[in-house]
């Protein structure tokens, strides 16, 4: 199964749960009445909604009759959305590492046709050697064995694939001069991690920038954030917000227009690339 199609699936399931909310509230139909007619709860109509569980074929049709769409055309364009959307990704095979919260979010960024983000503590997992991600991976599961470890890792890498991909997305990362002072793994790991970045932020889809110490108080106080843009012009964008045991995926045109404001101010008050470039030198000469 190539990487696009199995990252493509996030993106039509919610495609699908967009269209079957729209369906239903221009028929003034409530959740809960939509839950009823296919033998389920509100909650799981809410759900389907936001594209976060599969669908079965016999309930998309029963949502559709209920929605009184008729359509011979339309209900088969639904229903074969319906089919893709419940083709496996590739990270499913690593489910005994990967969180469900998180399963969503690596299939939606391996469909982004345009990742911009802001990162406090760490360096992006997208642009983590091996050896640095091991070391984060490790500090932050102390009771993992080593065998959890280096799958954590691996998948990390995968992800990784992405960016030299044929269909690689733009990537605008902003990472928080804490993070490259920040040592994981060691003075040679940190060493390595800050080479790799001054090569990869030569990458034509790449646009690294560091916010240095120097600014002071900047546009990103909340915190780390990942906005994704999808060439789907249905799909609005979403901004992904990591928890410590859970996740937020925001796509209210208002509140993502606030976050694309902070890129944009951090964008344009952080270091350009090339002075981010001689600054990741200047730190490898320190090392």
């Amino acid at each position: 199964m190539a990487a696009g199609e199995s990252s493509g699936s996030v993106v039509r399931r919610i495609l699908l749960g967009s269209q079957l909310r729209r369906l239903r509230e221009d028929r003034g139909i409530t959740r809960e009445a939509a839950g009823y007619s296919i033998r389920a709860s509100e909650s799981k109509i809410s759900r389907m909604e936001l594209g976060r569980v599969s669908f079965k074929a016999r309930d998309v049709e029963d949502l559709l009759t209920l929605y009184g769409v008729t359509d011979d055309a339309e209900r088969t364009a639904l229903l074969g959305l319906a089919r893709e959307a419940n083709v496996a990704g590739w990270w499913h095979s690593y489910g005994d590492v990967l969180p469900g919260w998180f399963q969503t979010y690596v299939g939606l960024e391996g469909a982004a046709s345009d990742i911009a983000c802001y990162e406090v503590q760490f360096i992006h997992g997208l642009l983590q050697t091996e050896g640095y991600a091991h070391a984060v991976v490790t500090r932050g599961q102390p009771q993992a064995c080593s065998a959890e470890v280096d799958r954590r890792v691996a998948l990390r890498l995968e992800r990784q694939k992405l960016l030299v991909s044929e269909r690689a997305p733009a990537f605008h990362v902003v990472l928080d001069e804490a993070a490259l002072h920040r040592p994981y793994g060691g003075r040679g790991v940190m060493s390595a991690q800050l080479r790799h970045l001054v090569t990869v932020s030569e990458q034509q889809n790449v646009t690294l920038q560091v916010m240095p110490f120097s600014f002071g108080g900047h546009a990103g106080e909340s915190g780390a954030f990942t906005r994704l843009r999808f060439p789907e012009p249905d799909l609005p964008d979403i901004v992904y917000l990591e928890q410590l045991t859970s996740a937020l995926y925001l796509d209210k045109r208002d509140e993502v227009s606030q976050y694309e404001r902070v890129l944009e101010r951090l964008g344009a008050d952080s270091l350009s690339p090339e002075k981010s470039r001689d600054l990741l030198r200047g730190l490898l000469h320190e090392a």
